[in-house]
């Protein structure tokens, strides 16, 4: 499986970025998507998940009410839609697949493929 993410930026504070995530290859294997963000000087962190086959979402506290996650499996696309964009989300943000159902989504090791990072700026 393959991913490629885009939609990164530079937005204002308060602002809305869409992010992209656009799987190819063995789609069929997929059963969680992911998106992670790692700040400058800081360790990559989970963001939030989706089931590829249900409507279960996943969200870390720190964006619960602002980020939604949703996916279309017709396009093979997952998208990261974040509002209300806060100086602290400024990172390099990467959505990844895992192959098998992760008892802990938030655990980066559970995810077998990885996209290569977009770019998102959010300044004050």
């Amino acid at each position: 499986v393959q991913l490629q993410a885009s939609g990164g930026g530079l937005v204002q504070a308060g602002g809305s970025l869409r992010l992209s995530c656009v799987l190819s290859g063995a789609t069929y294997r997929t059963y969680m998507v992911g998106w992670f963000r790692q700040a400058p000087g800081k360790e990559r962190e989970f963001v939030a998940a989706i089931r590829w086959t249900a409507a279960n979402t996943y969200y870390a506290d720190s964006v619960k009410g602002r980020f939604t996650i949703s996916r279309d499996n017709a396009k093979n696309t997952v998208w990261l839609q974040m509002n209300r964009l806060k100086p602290e989300d400024t990172a390099v943000y990467y959505c990844a697949a895992a192959q098998r159902d992760p008892p802990l989504v938030w655990r980066e090791s559970q995810y077998d493929y990885w996209g290569q990072g977009t770019q998102v700026t959010v300044s004050s």
